[in-house]
């Protein structure tokens, strides 16, 4: 089935990605919402949307369950981002984690391993991991998530450690503190942001502010809130939609385009940071 055109991001490593992917926090967990799940990332594929992230924390797994059903048939459209748990990221431990991955989702490789916070196990056993899984065709690319500025400078000073393709961290019109200097860091380093929660699970949708900009577009404030974090070039959106039409709505956030008023209005309701902030997680 073709795909419509979506506007890409670029990685680290020059590899375009679509700019507007998908999450699966939450999916796996009630098996009666299995098929639902499966038929949303469906058609998010249809509709382009075919950067899909995922980690073996998210439902104990099951949640890579549902990707791998979802894409089957259709693997190399789509672009895998998934993450190894901090207690499993010691060299044989990354190495085991991934398999089990590869195993859930049903295919030979992962397009996007990322540690998915920081943990007890030096960062440098990790990438030796990373190196090893790449070396075997286990991985194509390798990143990280939830680093702050001090773990990224410990990072990039690592060997190796300039290949990191992105840092996933939250991000969304009310958890700004990273463009204070997590993003222009980033930045600077050419590393996309992968924003994840960018609707805050939902909470942002009964937002006045969000609302009555969405009316001036007739667009939705979900649609809004998306539009906000993709204003950025170098900033890659993954919300979770749990049914096709979500989907669709969530699409159709990149045609929307929010005047400078717009962005006044929503930096009055939710001003942007004038110093360090310690770094969010959900």
């Amino acid at each position: 089935m073709p795909q419509a055109a979506l506007r890409t991001a670029k990685l680290r490593s020059g590899e375009a990605v679509p700019a507007l992917g998908q999450g699966t926090w939450g999916m796996g967990e009630y098996a009666p919402r299995r098929a639902a799940e499966v038929a949303a990332l469906r058609a998010g594929l249809d509709v382009g949307m075919t950067l899909i992230d995922t980690a073996e924390m998210y439902g104990d797994g099951e949640a890579e369950v549902v990707v791998g059903e979802a894409i089957a048939g259709r693997r190399d459209e789509v672009f895998i981002v998934s993450k190894v748990l901090p207690s499993n990221a010691t060299r044989q431990g990354t190495v085991a984690a991934c398999e089990r991955s590869l195993e859930r989702l049903d295919t030979d490789r992962i397009d996007l391993y990322l540690l998915h916070w920081r943990g007890g196990t030096p960062l440098a056993e990790t990438l030796e991991a990373f190196t090893s899984l790449q070396a075997a065709g286990k991985i194509r690319l390798w990143g990280v998530s939830n680093f702050d500025v001090l773990d990224m400078k410990e990072l990039l000073a690592l060997p190796g450690g300039h290949q990191v393709e992105t840092n996933q961290v939250l991000y969304n019109p009310t958890r700004r503190g990273i463009e204070f200097d997590l993003l222009p860091m980033c930045r600077e380093r050419s590393i996309p942001v992968m924003a994840y929660s960018p609707i805050e699970q939902g909470r942002l949708l009964g937002k006045r502010e969000l609302r009555d900009i969405a009316a001036r577009h007739q667009a939705t404030p979900a649609q809004v809130a998306l539009a906000w974090v993709l204003r950025h070039n170098d900033v890659i959106a993954i919300p979770k939609a749990s049914n096709p039409d979500h989907v669709r709505e969530n699409r159709a956030a990149l045609d929307l385009k929010l005047t400078p008023e717009d962005m006044a209005a929503l930096d009055k309701a939710f001003p942007p940071p004038t110093r360090p902030q310690p770094l969010e997680m959900l």
